[in-house]
């Protein structure tokens, strides 16, 4: 298989153009062993090759290739039960976008005067066109337990290690659309990253773990997660936009001897910080949401439901933090939050 991709943008005078051409391969089979082990294999042969243009008029490429091999475990303790446990091994790739390899620069809004030098915290942007694919070599165990009377209980423990890790990079720099030297924010391979966790997910009904409780249908998870960044000075020198956790819990409940169904949904993310490099980093608050939902059918054809998103809509602020020598400047953002509705007929016809 053949996949290629390009874009050019600007006036023929003033043109930056990317590219990204991938050639794969791929070949897989899956026998049974016995009874209880089933196997899952596959060899991939990527080769990657992504170039652009530099506002100099240089015009990088780099060209990646990896050979793959995909190997998934399937073990049933008893063949005639739905339990099961899972083993991954995988090695994979993640290309750069086409944004992220356009070289034209987007400057700040807050200094369009290209004469001066702008602010650490509002940057002007633009692509890398040197950048390389990231490449994953992971683990993966899943155990699966199904209940009796329907219902599931799932752990999946993982574990990767990236490298060429794609990040943006806020540095000084001498570039030639001004005559100062300006902050610009642009996308590098910043080295090798590491990544694990484990989540954990339960969907049952009320009265199957409690004696005489209503038959409400509970939906939970909860994930914990825990990387690093090598080449960033720690703490807190995670993966981009990865929090320490999250949990999830959710409840539908029908109300016998009528046609309607009501259910909520809660979920909390913890607020964290991410340091991005050895002078930046950024914080992200506390969220939670929670969302309600009424459903009436009125017949196998017909039913009526009513969407409730985000019904403690609250304000969320984030920041990022530049630590210059003795200086520190901040940025801080506040996003607003609505609450949302939807009411909806559904036919099926």
């Amino acid at each position: 298989m053949t996949l290629s991709n390009g874009v050019k943008i600007g006036s023929d005078e003033d043109d930056f153009t990317a590219r990204v051409r991938r050639v794969a391969l791929y070949a897989q089979d899956e026998w049974a062993v016995n009874p209880n082990w089933s196997v899952h294999a596959g060899l991939r042969t990527e080769s990657i090759r992504t170039g652009g243009e530099n506002p100099d008029g240089t015009r990088p490429s780099n060209r990646s290739q990896v050979t793959t091999p995909l190997v998934h475990f399937l073990y049933k303790p008893d063949p005639k039960q739905r339990d099961q446990i899972r083993i991954s091994l995988t090695r994979s790739y993640k290309s750069p976008t086409l944004n992220n390899l356009i070289a034209r620069p987007s400057y700040s809004s807050r200094f369009s005067d290209l004469t001066k030098t702008n602010d650490p915290t509002s940057p002007d942007r633009t692509g890398n066109p040197d950048l390389r694919p990231e490449l994953a070599s992971g683990i993966d165990v899943a155990f699966e337990r199904y209940l009796p009377e329907g219902g599931v209980l799932s752990a999946n423990v993982f574990a990767r290690r990236l490298s060429d890790y794609i990040r943006n990079v806020t540095s000084l720099q001498t570039v030639g659309y001004s005559p100062a030297q300006r902050w610009v924010s642009r996308p590098e391979n910043v080295g090798r990253a590491f990544t694990a966790g484990i989540e954990l997910e339960a969907k049952f009904r009320l009265d199957q773990a409690i004696t005489g409780a209503p038959p409400v249908e509970v939906r939970s998870n909860v994930s914990v997660f825990k990387s690093r960044v090598d080449e960033v000075p720690g703490p807190d020198n995670r993966l981009d936009s990865q929090p320490r956790g999250t949990a999830n819990l959710g409840l539908d409940y029908r109300f016998r001897g009528t046609p309607l169904t009501i259910g909520g949904n809660l979920n909390l993310t913890p607020g964290y910080r991410t340091r991005m490099s050895e002078l930046q980093a950024t914080t992200m608050p506390v969220k939670h949401q929670f969302d309600m939902f009424a459903l009436w059918v009125f017949n196998p054809a017909a039913q009526m439901r009513l969407n409730l998103t985000n019904l403690n809509a609250s304000d969320y602020t984030t920041s990022n933090i530049y630590d210059l020598d003795t200086v520190r400047q901040r940025q801080v953002t506040t996003n607003q939050t609505y609450l949302n509705w939807r009411l909806s007929l559904e036919l099926k016809l």
